[in-house]
C-alpha cells in the first residue's frame, strides 16, 4: 500500500513507460529532480522545463533515459511559448510542479503578482500552448495533467477581485496560499473543458518537505511554520523530496486515475476534505474548490494572457 512515507521510486516499480512523452516544470531541484528520476527510471522520454539550464543540469545528472532540458521561466509568458515551440511530439503527462513561495520581489515590472503569475498563470498559458499535442496522442489512451498544489491552499479561496494584491496588504505566504487555491480551480475546469478530448487534470497536495521553495525562508520562518523544532531538528510531518514527489507520479501512472480528473490527490490516494479524520496538515479544503469560481478564474486568466502576451 501506497502512503505518506512512500517514495517517488516505490511508484513506478513495475511500470513500463517507454514511449511516453513526459513534461514537467520546475525539474531542477527538490520535488522536480525526484520525480522527473523516477519517470525516468521508468522509461519515460522527459522534457525538464528550467529556469537555470547550468544548474539543472548539474542536478539532473544521471536521471535515466531520454532527457531535453530546455529552459522555462513561467513568470514569462514569452518564455512559456518559446518553450511550449519546442515541444512538437504528442504529450502523454504534463507535470505542473514549479513554484515561488517568498521572493525579494512581490510584484513583477506588469504588475502580476511573482507567485500568481509563476504558479498559476504560466502553467495556464504553457497548458493552453500544449494542448494541441496532449489531444494529438493516437495510441488509444489519454493525457494527463498533473498540477502540483499545497496544503497552503486551505483557508485561503481565490479573491477575483484582487488577483494581484493590489488593494490588499501583500504577505508573501498569503498570496503564495492563494495560487494554490488557484491550482486546485484549474485542475477542476481544465478537466471540465478538455476531458471530452481525452485530457485531465488533477491537483496535488505533496505534503510538506525542504526543497528551493523554502530558499528565502530563514530559519525563524521555518519555526514558526513549524517544519523545524527550536532544537533544528525537522518536525517528523516533513516528508523528503522523494516522499513529496510520490503522488506527483502516481497521478501521472496510476491505472485506476485513468480517464479521472478534477481531483485533490495526497498521499498517493483521493485527499479527503478537511474534517475530524484529517489532521492539520492534511485534506483539502473543499470551500475553496468552487466551480463557479474555477470557471470565473479560467476566463480571467485568458484576459491576462491576451493582455500581457508581447
Amino acid at each position: 500500500m501506497f502512503g505518506f512515507h512512500t517514495e517517488a521510486a516505490e511508484v513506478v516499480r513495475g511500470i513500463d513507460l517507454t514511449g511516453r512523452q513526459v513534461v514537467i516544470t520546475g525539474a531542477s531541484s527538490g520535488i522536480g529532480v525526484e520525480t522527473a528520476r523516477a519517470l525516468g527510471s521508468a522509461g519515460a522520454d522527459l522534457v525538464l522545463g528550467v529556469r537555470d539550464v547550468a544548474k539543472g543540469e548539474e542536478a539532473l545528472g544521471g536521471i535515466s533515459g531520454s532527457v531535453r532540458l530546455l529552459q522555462l521561466d513561467l513568470s514569462d509568458l514569452a518564455s512559456v511559448a518559446d518553450f511550449a515551440a519546442q515541444i512538437t511530439a504528442p504529450v502523454d503527462v504534463l507535470i505542473c510542479n514549479a513554484g515561488v513561495s517568498k521572493t525579494p520581489d512581490k510584484h513583477l515590472a506588469n504588475g502580476l503578482d511573482v507567485r500568481f503569475a509563476t504558479n498559476h498563470l504560466g502553467h495556464f498559458h504553457l497548458a493552453h500552448l500544449l494542448k494541441p499535442q496532449m489531444a494529438a496522442n493516437d495510441l488509444g489512451r489519454g493525457a494527463r495533467i498533473v498540477v502540483v498544489s499545497s496544503a497552503a491552499h486551505k483557508g485561503m479561496p481565490v479573491r477575483l477581485d484582487d488577483l494581484q494584491w493590489q488593494s490588499r496588504e501583500h504577505f508573501d505566504g498569503a498570496a503564495y496560499a492563494e495560487s494554490k487555491s488557484a491550482n486546485i480551480l484549474f485542475a477542476q475546469e481544465a478537466t471540465r473543458r478538455w476531458r471530452g478530448g481525452g485530457i485531465v487534470a488533477n491537483a496535488v497536495l505533496p505534503g510538506s518537505s525542504l526543497t528551493g521553495l523554502q530558499r528565502f525562508h530563514g530559519e525563524a520562518l521555518k519555526r514558526k511554520i513549524g517544519f523545524i523544532h527550536e532544537d533544528g531538528s525537522l518536525d517528523p510531518r516533513m516528508k523528503t523530496a522523494g516522499q513529496a514527489a510520490a503522488t506527483s507520479v502516481w497521478a501521472a501512472t496510476a491505472a485506476e486515475l485513468e480517464g479521472r480528473g478534477g481531483l485533490v490527490l495526497e498521499d498517493c490516494g483521493e485527499a479527503l476534505p478537511v474534517g475530524p479524520e484529517t489532521h492539520a496538515w492534511a485534506g483539502y479544503d473543499a470551500s475553496v474548490a468552487d466551480p463557479e469560481t474555477a470557471r470565473a478564474l479560467w476566463e480571467h486568466s485568458e484576459e491576462l494572457v491576451g493582455q500581457f502576451l508581447p
